[in-house]
Order: C-alpha cells, then structure tokens, then sequence
C-alpha cells in the first residue's frame, strides 16, 4: 500500500517509474528481434504465439464492457472492441496481424487453431483476461494502462524489423501503424478513469499493483520465447518448431 495517497498527477508519476522498470521494452528478446538477431524462425514464433495475446484482446475487453455501468462509458470502451474485431471480415487488428503471419509464411490455420502456442504463452494470456474478468472494475481499466509505453516499443520494432530483416515489409508490420494513434486514445480514457476512481490508498495500491501484474504478463510471454527458442532452446512438446534458422 502507498505511505499517503498521492495526488492524480504522482499517481501517474508513480505508474510511469513501474513502466521505466517493468515494461518488456526492456526484455532481451525484445532487443534481439528489434536488432535484426534473430533468425526468421524466431521472429515466426514470436508472431504465432503473440497471436493469441491479440486475439483473447477482444475478450477482455468485453468482460469490461458487460461490467461497465453507463451508456456512456460501455460506448467509450466498446470502440476497443471494433479495433481489433473490426466492423466488418478482414478489417481490425486481429486481421492485420494475421497479414503479419501471412507475410512470414505460416499458415494460417495453424496460427488461428494455436496448436502450436507455448504453453507459458497461453498460461500468461488466460491470467490476463481472466484478471480482467474476476477483478474490480477499477484494477480491470487499470491493467490496460500499459498502454502509456506501447508507442515507444512499437516505434523501436517497426524501424528495428523493417530495417534489419529482408523478409520483413511494412505491410507485413500493417498492424503497428493504427496503434500508434489508438493507444493514446486509449489509455487517455484509462489513465483519467483510474485517476478519479483511485481514490483511496487501498485502491491506489491496486492501481500500481494492476500495473505491475500486467507488465509481468508482457514480460512473462518474452521470457518464454527467449528460454524456447533462443537460450536454452529447449521447444517444449507440441509447440511449433521453425525450420527456417537462418536471418
């Protein structure tokens, strides 16, 4: 718990310091693949198990819709919903990050069925939607706050990739580019709900402590990619196995 409670604008300030510290901006695999070090094989793993995180997105985001309690708010978050759904077949991000797996010549199927996911991968992801899911509305609004950083590492991915690999193109990263606008939409309604409901020092503590278990999601999945396919290399049973090695 906090020693007071902070202000709305040391909130933030606190949020910011556990992003500076905790984001997977800061994560080894994370460093490798924006540096043009890992083999295709590596980056398809990263593509096909980052897949499930964007497509149980939309769950999670309606467990919070259905827990909203106004008109006004349901309509806010509810556009979460349209942008990785869509509106229509093909359109959202879930789509365009099927392009990303497309253009690194997985198939399809097989991303979509996640047969192939590291069992870490779907153990990091089902505890985030079911955080969001099982928790108070205000620790579920707030584990979205991660969001504050995710321009920054989206920028470092797009120029590292497009710059390091030949088999990387922009419409292959055609995912990136909305979220660059969408995710400080985003998280300015996030952060603004958190500051006024956070209102005590218990649900203050909550907010930070959201956003800590949020950033060990994020760095929980790049933890099992790296142990999996870059140190030690130890693919567990059923997981995809790349055959392309090389960069």
């Amino acid at each position: 718990m906090t020693d007071a409670l902070l202000s709305p604008v040391a909130l933030e300030a606190r949020l910011q310091e556990i992003g500076a510290e905790r984001y997977h901006d800061r994560h080894p695999f994370h460093h490798l693949m924006r540096d043009g070090k890992l083999t295709r094989g590596q980056v398809q793993a990263w593509a096909l198990n980052r897949y499930y995180y964007q497509a149980r997105i939309p769950a999670k985001d309606a467990y919070l819709v259905a827990r909203l309690p106004t008109p006004a708010l349901r309509r806010e978050w509810r556009r979460r919903l349209i942008d990785h759904d869509g509106d229509s077949e093909g359109m959202g991000g879930i789509a365009r990050w099927l392009r990303l797996t497309d253009g690194l010549a997985l198939d399809r199927d097989y991303v979509v069925s996640t047969v192939g996911l590291l069992s870490a991968t779907r153990f990091a992801v089902d505890a985030y939607v079911n955080f969001v899911r099982d928790r108070s509305l205000l620790e579920a609004v707030a584990s979205c706050l991660t969001e504050m950083f995710s321009p920054q590492i989206i920028a470092e991915r797009v120029g590292g990739m497009l710059k390091n690999y030949n088999f990387i193109t922009a419409d292959t990263l055609a995912y990136f580019a909305p979220r660059l606008t969408q995710a400080p939409t985003d998280v300015a309604f996030a952060l603004g709900y958190v500051k006024e409901h956070a209102d005590t020092q218990e649900k203050q503590a909550q907010v930070l402590d959201t956003l800590r278990f949020k950033c060990d999601v994020l760095w929980a999945q790049l933890d099992a990619l790296h142990f999996a396919y870059v140190e030690p290399g130890l693919i567990p049973p059923g997981a995809f196995v790349p055959t392309d090695r090389e960069r």
